[in-house]
C-alpha cells in the first residue's frame, strides 16, 4: 500500500510540473543553451525513498518451534513491510558523449522496515506476533549511466542506471522488537555491506539559473543481508536481500 501511494505521488507531481511549464512557457525563450558544452557539472540532491526487504524463508516444514510460558508455538509466517524515509546527497556529472552522461550521487540515506513473525500453538487456539524493526542509516555511493534525450526547448527525458555500494552504518544496533510478550527478544541483525544494481528515468527542466530534475529509480541488492545466529528468528529466514525505491530532486548549475 504503501508503495502504491508513492508511486501516485510521484506522477501525480511530475503531470503537475509539466502542466506547469507547458502554460508558461512562451515557446521562444531557451535557457541555459549551453548547459551540456561544459564537461562536468555539480549540484546536490533531496530524496524520499521507500526501503523492503526481499526475503526467501525456510521450508514450511522446517519452521522451528520455540516454548513461551510452558507452551509450544511454531512460526507459521513470516513477512516483511517497507517503511518511508528520506537522503541527502551530491551529484557529479560528466559527460562522456553529446547524450551520455556519467553520473556520481553519494548520498546519506534513512530508511526503516520491519519483520513480522506469527507464532501458533500446535492445538491453533493461541497466536503470538512479533515484529523486528530494523532501522538503518546508509551511505549510499551510486555509479550511473545516464541516456538523455534531445533538449524539447527547456525539457528533456531520460533513463537511467547502473550499480554501486551501500554501508549500512547501524547494522551493529540492536533491533527493536514489539510483540505480545517480552520472552523474545532476540535481535534480527544485518550485514554491513551491500551491492546492488539500479534502473530508472526522469525529466529535466532548465530554469533560468539551474536545471531543476525529477528522477525515480529502483535499487536492488545482491547480498545476502541476513547475519545468522542461534535464533528462531534467523533459523527461519534463509535469504533476505535489500530493495529501495527513491524519487529525487536535483539541483545542478
Amino acid at each position: 500500500m504503501y508503495i502504491v501511494r508513492f508511486l501516485s505521488f510521484i506522477f501525480l507531481f511530475n503531470f503537475c510540473v509539466l502542466n506547469g511549464f507547458s502554460q508558461h512557457s512562451d515557446g521562444m525563450s531557451t535557457n541555459l543553451p549551453n548547459f551540456y558544452k561544459t564537461r562536468i557539472h555539480f549540484g546536490f540532491t533531496i530524496s524520499g525513498n521507500f526501503t523492503d526487504f526481499r526475503i526467501h524463508t525456510v521450508k514450511n516444514s522446517s519452521f522451528p518451534d520455540t516454548v513461551i510460558d510452558a507452551t509450544r508455538y511454531q512460526i507459521k509466517s513470516v513477512y516483511t513491510q517497507g517503511q518511508p524515509g528520506f537522503a541527502l546527497g551530491i551529484v557529479a556529472d560528466l559527460r562522456i558523449h553529446e547524450y551520455l552522461r556519467l553520473r556520481f550521487t553519494p548520498n546519506i540515506s534513512f530508511a526503516s522496515r520491519s519483520l513480522q513473525y506469527t507464532m501458533q500453538n500446535s492445538t491453533h487456539d493461541s497466536t503470538k506476533v512479533f515484529t523486528k524493526i530494523v532501522e538503518s542509516t546508509f551511505l549510499i555511493f551510486p555509479l550511473e549511466l545516464k541516456l538523455q534525450s534531445k533538449r524539447m526547448g527547456n525539457f528533456s527525458a531520460y533513463v537511467i542506471g547502473g550499480g554501486g555500494l551501500a554501508l549500512d552504518l547501524a547494522s551493529n544496533k540492536r533491533t527493536s522488537s514489539v510483540g505480545d510478550g517480552n520472552q523474545l527478544d532476540d535481535a534480527v541483525k544485518i550485514k554491513r555491506e551491500d551491492y546492488f544494481y539500479s534502473a530508472g528515468g526522469g525529466v529535466d527542466f532548465y530554469l533560468p539559473f539551474f536545471k531543476l530534475g525529477l528522477e525515480i529509480k529502483i535499487l536492488n541488492g545482491t547480498n545476502n543481508l541476513l547475519y545468522k545466529e542461534n535464533s528462531i528468528f534467523t533459523k527461519s529466514v534463509d535469504k533476505v536481500n535489500s530493495q529501495m525505491v527513491v524519487f529525487s530532486i536535483t539541483f545542478e548549475g
